[in-house]
This record gives C-alpha cells, sequence and structure tokens, in this order.
C-alpha cells in the first residue's frame, strides 16, 4: 500500500473534488496525505499558500506545498518522486473548466510520463461538505480484457483492496457477438472462466477477499451500470490494451468509464 497519497490542488472548487476518495484512503491505509499546488508567478504565492494551509487543516492533511514556476505535470512527477510509495490522486479537470478528449490535460501528462498508478476522478461539481466528507472504498473492480496488457493492475488494485479491507472484484466485458473461445457458445458458462481463474489466484497470491463477475454489452455502459449509483468503488485500469479492439484502450474504456462512472479510477500505462 502507499505511504503518501499527493492531492495537486489548484485552488479552485473542481480540483478539490478527489479530496473525498483521496482522504478516505489515506485514513483507512494509514497514509499520510500532502497537497501541492503549483502557481506561475511568485505574487501568487502568498494567497496560495494561505488558502492550501487552510484547506490542509480541514482535511487533516500532514503537508501542504506551493512551488512557483515549472510546468505543472513535471513538478507534481518531481515531488511525487521525492518520497517512494507515494499515490498522485488527482482531479482530471481543474481551474481551466477544460476537458481534453479523454483526460484533462494535466492529468492526462502525468499518467502518460510515470510508469506508476496514478488515481483519477472526473469532478462532478459536488458541494463543498461532499468534498470534504472521506469516502470509504468498499469494492476495487478490477477491469479485464483478457489480455496481460489489461492484467498489469492486478497487482496494485489487490494491494489497494487489501489495505482498505475492501472486496477485489474481477470483472471482464463479453462484447456484443463475441465470443471468449471460437468452440463454446457465448451463452456457454465457461465463458467466465478467465475471470473465474483470476479472481481465485488473486485470492490466493494475494490474500486478499476477491470475487468476479461477467458483463455483456459495450464496455463503459456494462461498467458504468454495474456501478450504479454507488460511490464506494474505485475502478481500475490500464491505460490501453494490446490491439485495438482491445476493451482497455484509453479514450475508449478507461476515458469513458472517467466521463460516466462517478467514482475514481486507479489506471497506469502497460
Amino acid at each position: 500500500m502507499y505511504d503518501r497519497i499527493l492531492v495537486p490542488v489548484d485552488g479552485s472548487a473542481f480540483s478539490e473534488e478527489i479530496l473525498a476518495y483521496a482522504t478516505g484512503i489515506a485514513k483507512a491505509g494509514g497514509a499520510e496525505l500532502s497537497l501541492l499546488r503549483v502557481v506561475s508567478r511568485v505574487e501568487d504565492r502568498a494567497d496560495a499558500q494561505r488558502d492550501i494551509e487552510a484547506l490542509a487543516a480541514e482535511v487533516s492533511a500532514q503537508e501542504s506545498t506551493v512551488i512557483v514556476g515549472g510546468e505543472p505535470d513535471e513538478v507534481i512527477l518531481g515531488v511525487a518522486q521525492r518520497k517512494p510509495g507515494t499515490l498522485i490522486a488527482m482531479s482530471s479537470q481543474g481551474r481551466s473548466g477544460l476537458m481534453e478528449a479523454m483526460l484533462g490535460s494535466v492529468a492526462k501528462s502525468v499518467v502518460r510520463a510515470t510508469s506508476e498508478p496514478v488515481l483519477i476522478y472526473r469532478p462532478r461539481g459536488a458541494a463543498a461538505k461532499d468534498r470534504r466528507q472521506p469516502i470509504g472504498i468498499k469494492t476495487v473492480l478490477l477491469s479485464l480484457d483478457g489480455t496481460p496488457a489489461s492484467e498489469v493492475m492486478a497487482p496494485q488494485a489487490a494491494a489497494m483492496a487489501k489495505a482498505l479491507g475492501a472486496n477485489l472484484e474481477v470483472v471482464q466485458v463479453i462484447l456484443p457477438g463475441a465470443q471468449p473461445d471460437h468452440n463454446i457458445p457465448a451463452s456457454d458458462i465457461r465463458e467466465s472462466s478467465y475471470v473465474k481463474v483470476r479472481s481465485e489466484d488473486y485470492h490466493t497470491r494475494y490474500g486478499v477477499r476477491t470475487s468476479w463477475e461477467v458483463l455483456h454489452g459495450e464496455p463503459v455502459s456494462a461498467l458504468t451500470r454495474h456501478v450504479g449509483s454507488r460511490r464506494d468503488v474505485l475502478l481500475a485500469m490500464a491505460t490501453r490494451g494490446q490491439r485495438p479492439l482491445e476493451t482497455a484502450i484509453l479514450g475508449s474504456v478507461t476515458g469513458g468509464c472517467l466521463r460516466e462512472s462517478g467514482v475514481p479510477i486507479l489506471t497506469r500505462k502497460p
């Protein structure tokens, strides 16, 4: 599990919405919560320091840092790398109020530039009290697509679930008309063998409570329906599968679930 949860903020309400999850994870996992703000001008530093210290007091963050100058993504990664065992947790939308095609520009750059997992959340315009109220994670939902690339998140997802006392649910979405094996009818119970075996393997290997589920349909819709109105779920998935038609493609499933599911996504590039 992580020793520190690093949350970059920019003074906007949107950037703070990830705090509900970050504080919940830090509290349950015994990690340090740290806040970071990057400003471009020296004259903005005093106001930014005052704001971030007030926010840190509200959410019981152990550290709050303001850094002047530099590209935000580079600064965030630099601060994270100074302390091993740091998880970057950030909103995909901030002061600019703009979303690029998949992730916010800074969040996307951070994911692309590091081989470590990053926790991303698309803000919904939550009220202040909801941004400060910790959310406990009860289910870490690991989305697999049948490829080794999609399984890269398994160790981190299992470690997160174990540290939080959560269930690791292993899920595969079967696309309409797809057959896991050309010799097996799509309706055959054997279509579940892949996730069932992975679930049992992760339980044995990582000592975490597991379950499994096979969903059918378009991946983003199927996963979003499966999550439903729950907010105590964390999705875990790699940003890219091995082939264009696999179900874990950046901009397809990962980006779509970020937009639609209403829960944070723990992701990394394979």
